[in-house]
């Protein structure tokens, strides 16, 4: 049994919502009450996730690169004429990039991590953040990971593209913090999902040999666990991070 989160009236945008993580993340707040955009550059994804998970709850699917400012800024308008406002912001989007050593990595395949990582999360909280301040209300929750306070071998590019994200959050929740307006990261151990086809065997090996919890995580903890950090009981702590690991980091 969930625990209740109660996000009633709320609405969200959770960016690469259509699978994994991003999909479980939408499933939570919808259960929890919110109304759900799912951004994500795959509309016919996005529309079959949206059409799985109506139900009793109003959840829309957007086409949005999220790299391209321009069309982060139209995703914008679009969701605010149909929703009306936006509360919550849940920056998932993510690829995993190629698993070689620093000196080997491609120049553009890290200019790619960093934009889809770390240049959409800049976009969507540049593009939003005033539509929260106006209102005085909002939480914006970035996905990071374990790799952005470790560093993973031979992911270079990810591991700083999300240590990137943890540090935009710190400096944006200070930036906020006399707003009624959090701003939080998670940093998850590795999960099962489709990014797992973006690596090698040996790194997924490496990944799971460092979590003492000996399991990689469920995308439904990580969900959990920003459902919180999106609601308005998240009301104190800001600019931080939360861990979800599996006791692999504890800071």
């Amino acid at each position: 049994m969930a625990n209740k989160i109660d996000l009633e009236g709320r609405n969200a945008v959770v960016t690469g919502g259509a699978q994994g993580i991003g999909r479980a993340i939408v499933e939570r707040l919808l259960e929890s009450g919110a109304s759900v955009a799912i951004w994500d550059r795959d509309g016919r994804l996005a529309a079959q996730a949206a059409g799985e998970l109506k139900r009793n709850r109003r959840v829309e699917a957007f086409t949005v690169d999220v790299t391209k400012l321009n069309e982060v800024e139209a995703a914008r308008d679009a969701t605010v004429k149909s929703f009306e406002r936006i509360d919550i912001l849940v920056n998932n989007a993510g690829i995993a990039g190629p698993n070689v050593k620093t000196w080997e990595y491609d120049p553009e395949a890290w200019a790619q991590v960093m934009r889809v990582n770390l240049d959409s999360q800049f976009y969507c909280c540049r593009t939003i953040v005033p539509l929260m301040i106006a209102q005085n209300y909002g939480r914006i929750v970035n996905v990071a990971s374990i790799a952005g306070k470790e560093g993973n071998p031979n992911a270079p590019a990810y591991s700083a593209s999300k240590a990137g994200v943890i540090a935009l959050t710190k400096s944006l929740g200070k930036e906020l913090a006399t707003y009624d307006i959090a701003v939080n990261c998670v940093t998850p151990a590795a999960a099962k999902t489709a990014i797992f086809d973006q690596m090698t065997q040996e790194h997924i090996d490496y990944m799971l040999a460092k979590i003492p919890r000996n399991r990689f995580v469920e995308v439904d903890e990580i969900a959990a666990l920003v459902a919180f950090a999106a609601s308005a009981e998240c009301s104190f702590t800001t600019g931080s991070v939360f861990d979800i690991s599996g006791g692999r980091a504890t800071y």
